[in-house]
């Protein structure tokens, strides 16, 4: 018997087949939907998912600037503004050389879901180049960003458009692009987010996506009859969604005992969120060097296994995970991955990136495992903390991190509920995480269609 949803696939298949990121977001959410699809035929009838899928406005443009050798150079630019029922759109920008509107699409149509998921008034938006910062100097770093915004700027605004950081985009280049704005339009507001501390960023927010993560993590273990307390866990990635999880793991009382950069990962058996590992992680990050081979030098009691990724760790090196959580990048975990976590006794899965996990894998992890926590609940924290910054800039105030971390905790755990409550009601299954974060953020959502009609 055919799924409603099935023809909603075929739709995004079929105006969009070479962006393949894209269609596997459309197919893992709608698929998810399906049980409240057939209990909502007004849904149907009013067009509500050919709509959802489709954004509302797409933007690109040619980024023009040059280079330290006087060189001329040509990127493309792009903002997809995907959803704005709920608020003005709120999506990071990403610069590497690999983005495609296939990707920028894929992250825009994920952020719909991750910001109803927070409860805040934002809608769904991404944007960005396929501008590689590395390896630039900062001067080319800010000739591009200017560039970049002075194509931008037209289109965002406190009340429209609010973008912020993500792959490639860290508090440099949103200086940049803020300058810019203010330069361009004479105004000082919140139309970025991100900003450094000086200049209207929020106190917390750098560490605010690894935190929600831990926060949404512990409330799946609490769910379980388990405690986050000693536990053992595994992750990937050295960026912010990284070294905030392990920093936060640590000050709860539990080990995360690897990272993962291009050059393989780091085992650590006595843990990697202590103080002076972060602050050396931050550095090295920060030089534009790889991570892993640097710390095993300076800590020697870490291992590190060149060229491999951290989801065979328990193989490698007798070590049981209680926890995963992929943070580096999009499908990063293959199912001969998902395999190897399965293999090493694992129980407990939390996505930290922007849907790390293949398709197939998902659904196998979620097959073999207690629990599986999806990324646009679990690393919800970072856009959560970006509205919270939006509210300060508009208040014309400053937050404390003790309000800021009150805040997010209290989504986080609030996302959770929803999630699991979701789950229970169309699955059965309180740990149905992944079709409960889905159907928790689409409801809210189409309750919002449908009271605004047909724009």
């Amino acid at each position: 018997m055919a799924r409603l949803c099935d023809k909603y696939i075929e739709i995004a298949k079929a105006r969009d087949p070479h962006e393949a990121e894209f269609l596997q977001t459309v197919e893992e959410v709608l698929t998810s939907l399906e049980p409240v699809l057939q209990e909502h035929p007004e849904y149907i009838e009013s067009g509500l998912i050919e709509r959802l899928i489709e954004p509302e406005r797409g933007i690109s443009f040619r980024v023009t600037w040059v280079d330290d050798a006087g060189k001329v150079q040509v990127n493309r630019g792009y903002r997809y503004q995907f959803s704005s029922v709920l608020g003005p759109y709120k999506g990071g920008l990403r610069f590497a050389p690999n983005v495609y509107p296939g990707i920028i699409k894929f992250l825009g149509f994920e952020q719909i879901f991750k910001n109803s998921l927070t409860g805040l008034p934002i809608g769904g938006g991404k944007g960005g180049s396929d501008f590689d910062p590395n390896g630039k100097s900062d001067a080319e770093v800010m000739r591009f960003c200017q560039a970049f915004m002075t194509e931008l700027y037209r289109h965002i605004g406190p009340n429209t458009d609010v973008p912020a950081g993500d792959l490639g985009v860290g508090a440099r280049e949103i200086g940049y692009l803020f300058g810019q704005y203010k330069r361009l339009t004479g105004l000082y507001n919140g139309t970025l987010t991100g900003k450094g501390i000086p200049y209207g960023g929020l106190l917390g927010r750098s560490e605010a996506t690894g935190f929600g993560i831990v926060w949404y993590a512990e409330e799946m273990l609490k769910a379980n009859g388990e405690e986050i307390k000693d536990k053992v866990f595994a992750i990937s990635g050295f960026g912010n969604v990284s070294w905030g999880t392990a920093w936060q793991l640590q000050r709860l009382g539990a080990k995360c005992v690897t990272i993962s950069g291009p050059d393989g990962y780091i085992y650590d058996p006595d843990g990697i969120g202590t103080d002076e590992k972060i602050a050396y992680l931050l550095e090295l990050r920060g030089s534009g060097k790889n991570v892993c081979a640097p710390y095993a030098e300076k800590f020697p009691n870490a291992q590190f296994f060149a060229g491999k990724k951290p989801w065979g760790v328990a193989q490698d090196t007798g070590c049981k995970i209680d926890m995963f959580i992929p943070c580096a990048m999009q499908n990063d975990v293959h199912m001969e991955h998902a395999q190897q976590i399965v293999e090493g006794g694992c129980k407990f899965y939390c996505e930290g990136a922007n849907m790390p996990t293949t398709n197939d894998a998902l659904q196998y992890l979620m097959e073999n495992m207690i629990a599986v926590g999806p990324a646009k609940a679990a690393n919800a924290g970072g856009v959560a903390c970006s509205c919270i910054e939006m509210g300060q800039n508009a208040g014309h105030t400053v937050f404390q991190h003790e309000d800021v971390y009150e805040q997010l905790h209290q989504i986080m755990k609030n996302i959770y509920a929803n999630c699991a409550n979701a789950g229970e009601k169309y699955y059965g299954n309180k740990n149905a995480l992944v079709q409960g974060a889905n159907i928790a953020g689409f409801e809210r959502v189409a309750e919002a269609m449908m009271a605004q009609g047909l724009v």
